[in-house]
């Protein structure tokens, strides 16, 4: 991956930012996903923000040698306050993190958002409190996507604020959008999500110390949450 070519993942996350949007790439990673859709003509201008001097400088020296410094800001910041108002901010991405860190990052830079935005999300893992903070926020599930990548399961979330919304707690663990779809990446990866959670379930029993209850009954309802999904 580099500022001409992005990963399958950061691909089918450029795929969902609306054309002609200005984008907030939030931990930009190098700068390379503002670069590409720019250089492809796909938006207009871009904000990258990083909140570590050394991703900050990487993304600087990214920008600078793809000529794009005068569309592209780069700014040093924590989360989304790297947005000002006059960037007219229409899509925000959030890629390569936990889900409870994309999570509370809106949560505290709420006062940033219009809520015109589209939400770009790419959780690694922590899917189901990202779902919960958008269904809390008045944000509406729009598209949601499993990929294959290096054997890793990755899922993107596109959202939107449309006001009251509401989902199941099943809706919530496993998507409404992909409950709906069933891709067969999705499958796979529920699939071995199933053979996690089962080996779980008899290492408890086997404990030599005794696991709080609450903690079994828990796994032991996503479990057949993902029985029953797979049926």
């Amino acid at each position: 991956m580099n500022e001409q070519t992005l990963s399958m993942r950061l691909e089918r996350v450029a795929a969902h930012v609306p054309a002609g949007a200005r984008l907030a790439d939030i931990g930009s990673d190098h700068g390379y996903l503002p670069v590409v859709l720019l250089s492809r003509g796909a938006i207009k201008t871009a904000v990258a923000g990083e909140v570590a001097l050394t991703p900050f400088h990487a993304t600087e020296r990214t920008i600078r040698e793809s000529g794009l410094s005068h569309l592209i800001s780069v700014r040093l910041a924590d989360g989304l306050a790297a947005i000002e108002p006059g960037d007219a901010i229409t899509a925000i991405s959030l890629c390569g993190m936990g889900g409870k860190k994309i999570r509370d990052i809106l949560d505290s830079g709420k006062s940033r958002l219009s809520g015109q935005e589209r939400l770009i999300l790419q959780p690694n893992g922590g899917e189901q409190p990202l779902r919960q903070w958008l269904m809390g926020n008045g944000y509406r599930i729009l598209c949601e996507e499993v990929l294959l990548e290096n054997r890793f399961a990755y899922e993107i979330i596109v959202a939107e604020r449309s006001g009251p919304v509401m989902y199941t707690a099943e809706e919530l663990y496993f998507g409404p959008m992909q409950m709906r779809k069933r891709s067969p990446a999705f499958l796979a990866k529920w699939q071995r999500m199933l053979r996690l959670k089962q080996q779980t379930l008899v290492d408890f029993a086997q404990a030599r110390q005794a696991v709080p209850e609450e903690k079994v009954q828990k796994v032991a309802r996503q479990t057949q949450w993902i029985i029953d999904l797979l049926a």
